[in-house]
């Protein structure tokens, strides 16, 4: 869980240095974000990739919860805590779909904002030879 001076996911969290000194500062690496397409980054696609995000954090918390609800229930034996958890279960199971077809948006909504950079859409037209 985040905490309020801490309301960043993990995956935002580590988003943050996505771009770390690791790699030699002179050297493109292969895959590297093209400048049309970081310079697309600001603004809306930035908000919504962040929103994306903290839907599937929200969804994957919410199924943390369920999660230990169900083991409760396990545990008890009792037979109507076992039959609570049919419904459990199936909540589960539709927030693991949700958390993939975010991930999938969000897969394509990436690939899009790199492909138009790189093809020059997201750019000016202010270096073109």
């Amino acid at each position: 869980m985040t905490s309020p001076h801490n309301s960043l996911s993990p995956a935002e969290s580590s988003m943050d240095h996505a771009d770390s000194s690791h790699h030699t500062p002179n050297k493109r690496r292969r895959g590297a974000v093209p400048a049309a397409a970081a310079d697309s980054f600001s603004g809306e696609v930035w908000r919504n990739f962040t929103d994306s995000f903290r839907e599937v954090q929200s969804v994957l918390d919410r199924n943390r919860v369920l999660i230990q609800q169900v083991n409760e229930n396990h545990q008890s034996k009792m037979h109507d805590n076992m039959v609570k958890n049919v419904e459990l279960i199936q909540e589960i199971n539709g927030n693991i779909t949700r958390v993939k077809v975010l991930y999938s948006e969000l897969s394509s909504s990436f690939s899009s904002v790199l492909r138009n950079g790189r093809d020059g859409a997201g750019g000016g037209n202010d270096g073109e030879e």
